[in-house]
């Protein structure tokens, strides 16, 4: 299988929390807010991709798809709606719920990876935005079929993964990882039920714990830490 090659790039506490909002310290957020984009900008990649809760929080400004009847059935098969594009936002959306307001977010063109069960009216939506999408599963996400129809549709080589963290325990879990970016806070967040770098909802589902090879340390400025590894020795 041609995939791209994944990069999880990400940023947590020392206790692997995410969520910023839990820290209550508006100078601790305000501190470490360029971090995250600083480093990511030090990979050549085409492509990022998060969750839908991540880029409704973050990216789409809680948009809401206006929906309209399509005037004729659609069929479940992959949508390019910049054929000129070179630079991707991948939007999980299996349910087909995010809004947007163009087909770009940050100068990246939109892609969304879809469920079959989304109606034809969001898909309507989609097109009407020239927002692209493909279809990755029936009802679930198919991960390994969404990085698949990525390379082969478009020009996407390498791909920042950059959460939420049950997006990134999925991708673990189903072994398409190839490398780990975190850069870790010195802070202690301490938050029950916060999520985490990596969560795998289904226990029964979950596979063994996976093995990473530290290839890289760097102490930052104001006591950041950043650690790189690889998935595969």
């Amino acid at each position: 299988m041609k995939r791209p090659h994944v990069i999880c790039h990400m940023m947590s506490s020392v206790d692997g929390k995410i969520l910023s909002a839990n820290w209550k310290d508006k100078e601790l957020t305000t501190t470490y807010s360029g971090y995250f984009e600083k480093y990511h900008d030090t990979f050549t990649s085409q492509a990022w991709m998060c969750g839908r809760v991540t880029m409704e929080r973050d990216f789409s400004g809680g948009v809401q798809p206006d929906l309209q009847p399509a005037p004729h059935p659609i069929a479940r098969q992959p949508f390019i709606g910049d054929a000129g594009a070179t630079s991707f936002a991948v939007a999980v959306d299996a349910h087909g719920k995010l809004g947007w307001d163009s087909n770009t977010t940050g100068g990246d063109h939109i892609v969304e990876v879809l469920t079959e069960q989304v109606s034809d009216e969001y898909l309507y939506y989609l097109q009407r935005r020239r927002i692209s999408y493909l279809f990755a599963g029936r009802t679930e996400v198919d991960f390994a079929s969404a990085l698949e129809q990525l390379a082969a549709l478009f020009p996407i080589e390498t791909l920042m993964l950059e959460g939420g963290g049950h997006l990134n325990g999925s991708l673990l879990n189903a072994g398409l990882i190839d490398e780990l970016s975190l850069l870790l806070l010195p802070i202690a967040d301490g938050t029950l039920q916060s999520p985490t770098t990596f969560e795998v909802s289904d226990y029964l589902r979950k596979g063994p714990a996976t093995r990473l090879h530290l290839s890289e340390v760097q102490q930052l400025d104001n006591d950041v830490v950043w650690l790189k590894y690889r998935f595969k020795a």
